[in-house]
């Protein structure tokens, strides 16, 4: 576990690219210590936006990329263009040569996974690497994966799947035995051509010991903190992901509506705003998930997010760091029983 922690930041990956990702920097100083930057990206505009921010120019380091991978960009384009270049490519290069302990990007999705893998490499026994987060619950936080980092799935892959997660959930949750569930559906409990079934027999007949496997779970399951770790395939565990954006902000938008529609809800709304304030953080969407399985460790960010956001996704890429969640994938990985 590394006393000072080293990020990687790609500065022009996102929808708002350096203004967010520096704002966010600079906000994350506020309750994180011991930590520095490599501001990957464009002299030109990561200079300036640095230097009137004395507090962040003081621990960063400008490294200039002359590439910038955009959002609309398919991983294999993103690859054939901005594989050495790129703001995004470099902060993993710099993982790599351990110059950094993490990197993060609110880039292009597809690109970094595919950059992420290809220069990273994933770790022996799994095949391909996953998006993980920490979604809110009623119990606490649930560990959630895969989120998109590859569609499609089997047996073999949503296995390591729990593994990993578990391995998550031991270290950055502090739980000896985490409870693991697989998210289905009625069919996929029942279907023996299922590769969710086939995965969910595989985890009950190996009944690994660091794992309590208790079975499928449904999406209600992810709030509820019924499990400690929710399995299941990218494109399920996307829309849920997206889906729960949604309703975040529908919550939110609904409770500013309703309080502002009258004097007495004006000053009901007064009188309890430190529990509204309580209500807006909880339902805040997580930002920031890790790509698991990989030789090294990955943060992605939501393109979308703004400074406190992104600040978010910071402080989580030093959470896993400190935690040691990759070095515990890397000593509990194991062959899938066959």
């Amino acid at each position: 576990m590394p006393e000072k922690i080293r990020i990687a930041l790609d500065c022009m990956g996102g929808d708002f690219g350096a203004p967010v990702a520096l704002a966010g920097a600079e906000l994350s100083l506020k309750r994180l210590s011991n930590v520095e930057f490599l501001a990957f990206g464009d002299l030109a505009t990561v200079e300036p936006l640095i230097t009137t921010r004395p507090q962040l120019h003081r621990l960063t380091r400008i490294v200039h990329s002359e590439v910038v991978i955009r959002m609309d960009q398919k991983p294999a384009e993103a690859l054939r263009h901005g594989r050495s270049k790129s703001s995004m490519a470099l902060a993993i290069d710099a993982i790599k040569r351990k110059e950094a302990d993490f990197a993060i990007s609110a880039g292009n999705t597809g690109a970094l996974m595919a950059l992420a893998k290809i220069k990273l490499r994933t770790t022996d026994g799994i095949a391909r690497p996953a998006l993980a987060a920490l979604w809110p619950s009623l119990k606490g936080e649930t560990v959630v994966l895969d989120l998109g980092a590859s569609i499609g799935a089997d047996a073999e892959h949503l296995f390591n799947l729990a593994v990993m997660g578990g391995a998550m959930a031991r270290t950055a949750l502090k739980i000896d035995r985490p409870t693991v569930g697989m998210l289905g559906s009625y069919f996929s409990q029942f279907d023996r051509q299922h590769h969710a079934y086939a995965a969910d027999q595989l985890l009950r007949d190996t009944q690994l010991p660091g794992l309590n496997y208790i079975g499928f779970v449904e999406g209600c399951d992810i709030g509820s903190g019924r499990v400690d770790v929710v399995v299941t395939e990218a494109f399920a565990g996307n829309v849920a992901l997206k889906s729960a954006e949604g309703t975040a902000r529908l919550i939110q938008k609904s409770l500013q509506g309703a309080m502002r529609s009258s004097w007495s809800s004006r000053v009901g709304y007064l009188l309890a705003r430190g529990s509204f304030s309580m209500l807006r953080t909880k339902l805040r969407p997580p930002n920031g998930a890790m790509f698991l399985g990989l030789n090294g460790t990955v943060i992605k960010s939501h393109g979308s997010a703004d400074a406190a956001s992104f600040a978010d996704a910071i402080a989580f890429g030093c959470k896993m760091v400190r935690a040691g969640v990759h070095s515990s994938i890397q000593q509990l990985i194991q062959p899938v029983p066959v």
